[in-house]
């Protein structure tokens, strides 16, 4: 049996099953040690199952799987899910291809404040530095040094956002230099529980992604009072190279309506709402 955990680590994953390996192996160089991870997987095949089986012989974090049948995007919904069975009151959240540097957990927890949510950012490898990538340099922490092929590969625009993978734990020089950030990726953000259940937590009515893993939490949370704080050059994580993935119009369409509603709580989310009379009521049970 395992004690009650500080951080619910949330990990959102679909196939890709070596990124994954990588990430975990990430996660099992942490300095803050009481935390789960709940790989959240959205429909993915035999080879994830078998990353995370192994992964748990190798680590002393508890691993849960939470996985449901592949019927298109529906990430949300396993987000979802993972809040529901989160046994920490604070949730961490990162995607499957993205590689958390060893103090990642304990600037999320030690950063943390009532009211608020973190917003950290990502470096942008270039695609021949995610094709060295190895498990060896994911383990030894070698894929935390930044060397000059990786300023080259920023010179040339093959890589972004390098200077984001520099580490600035003093504050002062943070605000200094106007490390700040307004919007939330998904692949880096923490938040409490329960302000996640105010929002209702995700909303299931995004089919794609960009919007509603981030812009559209962001945007409910702020409508409940809770604002965002940066930890650009803090929380610092590496993001596996792959194709840009472009934001589906109904996405875009979805988030533009959602923001004329101007309501904090979706309607599709760990509760299932009707709307009567321009109010929202709960249908079912309360969220244990």
């Amino acid at each position: 049996m395992y004690s009650t955990p500080d951080i619910s680590l949330v990990i959102a994953t679909y196939n890709k099953p070596e990124n994954l390996r990588l990430v975990l192996a990430a996660v099992g160089r942490q300095t803050f040690s009481n935390f789960e991870v709940i790989a959240a997987d959205d429909g993915s095949g035999p080879r994830v199952r078998q990353v995370i089986t192994e992964s748990r012989k190798l680590y002393r974090f508890p691993i849960v799987h939470l996985w449901h049948p592949d019927c298109g995007w529906r990430k949300n919904t396993m987000l979802n899910n993972a809040i529901r069975i989160a046994r920490s009151a604070y949730l961490v959240f990162i995607d499957g291809d993205c590689l958390p540097t060893r103090r990642f957990l304990q600037d999320h927890w030690e950063e943390r404040q009532n009211g608020r949510v973190l917003f950290g950012r990502r470096v942008e490898t270039s695609r021949r530095w995610s094709s060295e990538l190895s498990l060896q340099k994911v383990q030894s922490g070698e894929f935390e040094k930044l060397g000059w092929r990786e300023f080259a590969d920023a010179f040339s625009r093959n890589a972004l956002r390098l200077e984001d993978g520099i580490r600035m734990p003093n504050q002062l020089v943070r605000r200094l230099l106007l490390r700040t950030t307004r919007g939330m990726l998904g692949s880096n953000f923490s938040v409490s529980r329960p302000d996640l259940v105010r929002i209702n937590g995700f909303d299931e009515l995004y089919r794609g992604p960009g919007c509603g893993e981030d812009s559209d939490i962001q945007y409910r949370l702020s409508l409940m009072g809770v604002t965002g704080k940066s930890l650009r050059n803090l929380a610092i994580q590496f993001h596996i190279w792959h194709p840009r993935t472009e934001v589906s119009e109904m996405c875009l369409q979805r988030f533009q309506f959602v923001k004329t509603t101007n309501a904090a709580r979706c309607s599709d989310g760990l509760e299932k709402l009707i709307a009567i009379g321009g109010e929202e009521q709960g249908q079912g049970g309360v969220l244990p």
